[in-house]
C-alpha cells in the first residue's frame, strides 16, 4: 500500500499538470471500488477547475469551488497523467480530462481504493476526521509521542502505525524508523522513555523526507504521476531483508508477523 512518501510524491507530480485546469469530461468505467464512486460525482465535477491538490495522511484531495474529490489508492492504485486521447488501459476505472488536453487516470487492479466527493470540509469527512497528526508537521514531537503513549500497552510498531496517533506511517517506514532508532518493534509503547522518543521522532522525519526526495519506495506497484518508479527501495536498511544479516552488526535479522504485517528487526541492535 502506498504510504506517506508515495502519496506525497504523486501529489507533487500531479500539481503542475492539473492545478488551475478546468475539467472537461468525467469518465467512469467501473464504480465498484472499496466504496462505490458516488453516482452524482460527474455532475458535481463537470466544468470545475482544480484549485489545489494536497495530501492528508494517505488520502489525496483535489479541491474545487463546489467541493473536494477525495482519493485513496488502496493496495495497488495509481494516478497518472496521460494525453487525453491516450487509449484507456486495463483497470483504469476513472478518468478526468482537462482543458489542457491532459487526462488524470485512476488505475486500480485490486479495486481496494476509493474515489469520493464532499461539498463540506473534507477534513471532517468520516474517513479523515479521526486521522492523527502529520509526522512532518512542526507539532509532531517526541513530547507528543511520549504523551500519547502513556496509556498504550501495544507494541511501539503498532503505536506509530496507528493512524489516529500519527498518520501516514505504514509497514515499510515503521520498520525502517525503528531500526534507525535502535528500538525493538515489540517494545510496549508506554515503556519507552522520552529520550528514546526524541530519537524516534527525529528518525521518522529524516527517513520520510529522504523517501520523498527519492520519490517513494517501489516494491511492486508504486509509480509516480508519470509512471516512473521510486528509488528509496535502494536505501532500505531492514524492510524486506529476509535471511540477511544486519548492515550494522552482521547479526542475522529476525522477521515475524505482528498485527498481520511482516516485521523485521535485529535482535542485537534493537535489544530494548
Amino acid at each position: 500500500m502506498p504510504e506517506l512518501p508515495e502519496v506525497e510524491t504523486i501529489c507533487r507530480g500531479l500539481a503542475p499538470s492539473i492545478v488551475q485546469q478546468k475539467i472537461i469530461t468525467i469518465t467512469i468505467y467501473n464504480n465498484k471500488l472499496r466504496y462505490p464512486i458516488p453516482k452524482n460525482i460527474s455532475k458535481s465535477l463537470a466544468k470545475q477547475t482544480i484549485q489545489k491538490i494536497y495530501r492528508r495522511g494517505k488520502y489525496i484531495l483535489l479541491t474545487t469551488k463546489k467541493g473536494t474529490l477525495i482519493i485513496h489508492l488502496g493496495m495497488s492504485g495509481t494516478l497518472q497523467i496521460k494525453p487525453k486521447n491516450h487509449p484507456s488501459g486495463k483497470h483504469e476505472h476513472f478518468i478526468l480530462t482537462f482543458a489542457n488536453d491532459l487526462s488524470l487516470r485512476y488505475k486500480d487492479p485490486r479495486r481496494f481504493g476509493a474515489i469520493l466527493w464532499t461539498n463540506k470540509d473534507p477534513l471532517k469527512h468520516p474517513l479523515l476526521k479521526k486521522l492523527g497528526i502529520e509526522p512532518l508537521d512542526n507539532n509532531f514531537t517526541a513530547n507528543y509521542l511520549y504523551d500519547r503513549a502513556k496509556s498504550k500497552h501495544c507494541a511501539v510498531k503498532q503505536f506509530i502505525m496507528n493512524n489516529e496517533v500519527v498518520t501516514g506511517i505504514g509497514n515499510i517506514y515503521a520498520n525502517e524508523v525503528l531500526f534507525a532508532a535502535k528500538i525493538n518493534p515489540l517494545t510496549a509503547a508506554n515503556t519507552i522513555t522520552l529520550h528514546r522518543y526524541q530519537i524516534l521522532a527525529k528518525e521518522i522525519k529524516k527517513i520520510l523526507r529522504s523517501a520523498i526526495k527519492h520519490r517513494g519506495t517501489t516494491i511492486q506497484d508504486h509509480t509516480d504521476s508519470h509512471g516512473k518508479q521510486g528509488s528509496f527501495q535502494n536505501k532500505l536498511k531492514i524492510y524486506g531483508k529476509f535471511d540477511e544479516n544486519c548492515c550494522r552488526c552482521q547479526t542475522k535479522l529476525t522477521h515475524i508477523k505482528l498485527g498481520q504485517r511482516t516485521t523485521f528487526f535485529c535482535l542485537f541492535c534493537q535489544n530494548n
